[in-house]
């Protein structure tokens, strides 16, 4: 089981091949994803910190280059389907925004 080292928290265990948003929200993180983890917003964004993630899609280089996000060390918690230990860095919380997270992103 992959460990998620969640920089200024608890380390939170999950299951491999699990999608790193899915991850946090279900150990209680809030994070964002207000567009149910679809890589159309970057409200899940979060920067890693150390560990191997798997490089990014079309979609997901696009929505960050169009967000003018071109730190390659912030990725999209929706895409990041975890098979390795990591350390992240949260970037948005519904806490820290005041905003409703969003739909909960399917599998």
């Amino acid at each position: 089981m992959p460990t998620v080292q969640i920089e200024g928290r608890d380390a939170i265990q999950a299951v491999e091949g699990t999608k790193l948003v899915l991850a946090l929200e279900d150990s209680g993180v809030d994070i964002l994803h207000r567009c149910g983890g679809n890589a159309k917003c970057t409200t899940c964004a979060v920067e890693v910190l150390s560990g191997n993630v798997s490089e990014k899609e079309e979609a997901e280089a696009t929505v960050l280059r169009n967000k003018g996000i071109e730190d390659d060390t912030v990725r999209l918690s929706c895409q990041i389907r975890l098979h390795s230990d990591i350390t992240v860095r949260l970037i948005k919380t519904a806490t820290s925004t005041g905003l409703e997270p969003g739909t909960r992103p399917q599998d």
